[in-house]
């Protein structure tokens, strides 16, 4: 009798302790996630006060009817129909736009890539790298003047020169006023504008591969850099394209201020004219905030939806 009593004792002893246990484990673990969202909790509180207040206030103002100066008085999707159903120039922004990104995004994002892959195996690559990242550096309206020097639609422009003096063209060709070479022109800008900082991202992702992965394909069968390329830098190389793609991307949608400084405002035809040019004009000149809002919600979704696709392509299946 005395053994199965210290028996029992013994286990209700057991028991506690590992009650205890189990108690002190949890309050040592939960003192570890207090401690996380301590230290999460700054990032939070300027997220939510600069990015998910915003978006949601936006949404808010763009079903409404507000100018400023006097109350705002609900109009429901009113703003929205209006945009896609009545807005001409509208639905010209937004083709202006589709079309400027699906040329200068892609054409940047490939470009910056196979520059950093190129001056990556260069003997003298950090002089390369400064100056093919300097002109990221430059206001965009420096470089615009720059370029608005070579590409002057007078007989003064360099390209016009050169052209007239190699006998090429008869006349000048009016590169900021003709509505078929405005948005061309345009694209060469931002493209070589838009290099640098993809460029410098590249190359930081491109140094950090292991060497010894490229040793390990040789030996495995990878026989020159094309397949280096496709079978090692690519796989290694998905956090940081998935990041120029996105920059890429919101850099080419929110074109606004290189058409400015090029065409004028409004530019000739409206060929210049973009989704920002026409949110500027409503939100800014004719003080419409609930139609701009509108314009600047749709924007946010063409962002949004993109980003989202290029992180499914660019992530790995882990992720």
């Amino acid at each position: 009798m005395m053994t199965k009593g210290c028996a029992e004792m013994g286990s209700v002893l057991t028991g506690k302790t590992d009650s205890a246990l189990s108690i002190k484990f949890k309050m040592l673990q939960n003192k570890r996630y207090f401690e996380g969202y301590v230290m999460v909790l700054p990032f939070i509180l300027l997220f939510a006060v600069f990015v998910i207040i915003p978006v949601v206030w936006g949404l808010v103002l763009s079903l409404t009817h507000y100018n400023m100066m006097q109350t705002m008085l609900w109009a429901g999707f009113s703003n929205y129909i209006e945009l896609f159903l009545n807005d001409d120039l509208f639905i010209t922004a937004l083709r202006n736009t589709v079309w400027f990104a699906a040329i200068a995004g892609p054409i940047g994002f490939l470009a910056s890539f196979f520059f950093a892959w190129v001056i990556n195996q260069l003997k003298f690559r950090d002089a390369f790298s400064l100056a093919f990242y300097a002109p990221s550096i430059v206001s965009g309206i420096a470089i615009s003047i720059i370029w608005l020097y070579l590409f002057s639609s007078d007989r003064l422009g360099l390209v016009n020169s050169t052209l007239l003096d190699l006998g090429f063209i008869s006349e000048p060709m009016l590169w900021t006023m003709d509505p078929q070479l405005i948005m061309p022109l345009i694209i060469v800008i931002s493209v070589w504008m838009s290099l640098g900082t993809g460029f410098l991202t590249n190359l930081a992702g491109l140094s950090n591969i292991n060497i010894e992965l490229y040793e390990a394909g040789a030996i495995d069968g990878v026989k020159n850099k094309f397949q280096e390329l496709y079978y090692i830098t690519y796989p290694q190389m998905k956090p940081q394209l998935l990041f120029n793609a996105i920059m890429s991307t919101v850099a080419s949608l929110n074109v606004h201020e290189i058409a400015v400084t090029v065409a004028g405002f409004p530019s000739p035809d409206y060929s210049a004219h973009t989704l920002v040019g026409h949110m500027y004009d409503h939100g800014f000149i004719r003080f419409e905030l609930g139609y701009a809002s509108a314009i600047a919600f749709v924007l946010f979704l063409m962002n949004f939806l993109l980003g989202r696709l290029f992180m499914r392509l660019f992530s790995t299946k882990d992720e």
